[in-house]
């Protein structure tokens, strides 16, 4: 039997240990389980998040093996080689692709029935990948896809334009990665076109400002990395967010990974697009309206997926 508030985090790394700790800041779920090719990393960080339960609240955090994942209602993927500096997030892919179908080939055996939330790194290319190997259906396989960048996005236009975060309305979509785009189409804040709303904030070139903007969402992980080694509380708290509205089944459009299937005119690769997300997982892809600049860049981010995807033996 599934156990809905139950998750399980495959990769204790910088990552994984703190997606971990960001669902037991929000108390999101009520049971942990990390489990990691280097079991004795999975107990030292169950152990170290578990000192911290008296003030979070009551849940059990717990090491173990895929068998303790069975009945899990989510399994989080953060396992995988990470991404070194001037290293981009596809050079990344034979090795990841290897390390996901192993994973998922054992999350399988062990009668796994619950969802995969794929993080590890390219998200797109191993959110198809652990589909593939899994055969479950495509509302049960999905990646975090552009949730990150987009939470960059409303943040660096936050800090430009002087407004409330929770006032921007608009995402990344495509590759989580250096094709990814904007689409400033539609982008908006609080109903507000958001031209019209640089205007009343003295900023009269929008194409400069979304050039730097967009430039400085797709350079983040590669800034980080380049000062600390490894991108991981930004993604963690995005997993959490994901999470949630998983598990309150809130029926919120996120820009995931999910496989296409004829969606903005593409089949046989998965792409971070706008999707609705509730209990039963990815409910419904939402087609957004893109101008003929957008159409153009979304085309080339997904084909430069298709390469490299058709390099790979799934």
């Amino acid at each position: 039997m599934i156990k809905k508030n139950k998750i399980a985090i495959v990769g204790a790394g910088f990552v994984g240990s703190s997606a971990a700790f960001a669902l037991m800041s929000k108390g999101t779920a009520r049971e942990i389980v990390l489990i990691d090719v280097n079991e004795q990393r999975a107990q030292g960080e169950a152990m170290d998040l578990a000192h911290g339960l008296p003030y979070a609240g009551h849940m059990v955090i717990r090491s173990g093996h895929y068998e303790d994942a069975a009945d899990a209602g989510l399994i989080i993927i953060t396992a995988g080689a990470s991404q070194k500096p001037g290293q981009t997030r596809l050079d990344l892919i034979k090795t990841n692709a290897k390390i996901m179908t192993g994973i998922v080939q054992e999350i399988v055996k062990v009668g796994f029935e619950g969802m995969l939330l794929i993080v590890s790194n390219p998200v797109d290319v191993l959110t198809h990948v652990a589909l593939k190997v899994s055969g479950y259906p495509k509302s049960r396989v999905f990646g975090s896809g552009t949730v990150l960048d987009t939470a960059r996005l409303k943040y660096l236009l936050s800090k430009k334009l002087a407004v409330d975060t929770r006032n921007i309305h608009a995402v990344i979509l495509g590759e989580h990665g250096d094709s990814e785009l904007c689409p400033w189409s539609f982008a908006n804040i609080s109903g507000v076109p958001i031209e019209d709303f640089e205007e009343t904030r003295g900023i009269h070139d929008h194409e400069a400002l979304h050039e730097e903007i967009i430039d400085d969402v797709r350079n983040s992980a590669y800034a980080i990395i380049e000062r600390k080694g490894a991108t991981y509380y930004g993604i963690a708290f995005s997993i959490a967010r994901i999470v949630e509205c998983i598990l309150k089944n809130e029926h919120t459009m996120l820009p995931i990974s999910v496989e296409l299937e004829g969606e903005y005119g593409f089949e046989g690769l998965a792409l971070s697009v706008p999707a609705i997300l509730g209990e039963e997982g990815v409910e419904t892809v939402l087609e957004v309206p893109l101008s003929a600049k957008e159409k153009r860049e979304i085309k080339s981010s997904a084909s430069a997926l298709k390469e490299v995807i058709s390099q790979l033996e799934i």
